[in-house]
């Protein structure tokens, strides 16, 4: 059963780990020391969710349903888009260079909706969560999907509070206004290059 967890384990981190919108807002907000539980909360338990529906033979509910998936995918476009154009502008802004600023003019409620909008309006977490971990998961009987569910959850786990926390030890470097600019810069060209793909 160890195996099998491990196995669970090592595929939910290889989707998870690559580089992606909901990854760049995690490690900013860690950066920031903003929230950083409840958003390693949400991130981890959104994928826990996810990942059973694909797991139990829900996703093939989604998969049926293609349209759905089409009308996710020009939503989360869009946001990302906008999502993109706010980096940029932070990017310009003297306001975003330190955390004591940034951490007390965000709210709670505006924290929580972006990290579910970044999260649910992304089509590439229905296929990677339900669709491609459920089908990797049908073969196994159902104490065995369930040691593979775990150990795929626990992935999702591992990652978000290891980057939300792990981002303070980056604290010093971004130190320096330069850093702040470089990160809101990159952070608007993943979010535009992931819009881009979507569409196309």
């Amino acid at each position: 059963m160890f195996n099998i967890f491990f196995t669970g384990l090592l595929l939910g981190g290889s989707l998870i780990i690559a580089i992606g919108a909901q990854n760049a807002y995690v490690l900013k907000q860690g950066l920031l020391r903003s929230r950083v539980f409840i958003i390693c909360l949400i991130c981890a338990l959104s994928d826990a969710l996810l990942i059973s529906i694909g797991t139990t033979g829900i996703g093939k509910i989604i998969e049926d349903h293609p349209k759905w998936l089409k009308a996710i995918t020009w939503f989360g476009a869009v946001y990302l888009f906008i999502f993109g154009i706010l980096s940029f502008r932070s990017a310009l802004s003297n306001q975003t260079l330190h955390a004591a600023t940034t951490n007390t003019t965000q709210k709670t409620q505006v924290i929580i909706s972006t990290v579910l909008a970044l999260t649910f309006l992304n089509p590439h977490v229905y296929l990677d969560t339900v669709l491609l971990i459920g089908s990797i998961a049908s073969p196994y009987a159902n104490v065995e999907r369930l040691y593979f569910t775990l150990g795929a959850i626990s992935a999702s786990f591992i990652w978000f509070f290891s980057l939300g926390y792990g981002a303070r030890f980056l604290i010093p470097l971004f130190s320096k206004p330069v850093a702040w600019k470089i990160l809101n810069t990159l952070i608007g060209i993943i979010m535009w290059w992931i819009a881009y793909s979507l569409i196309t």
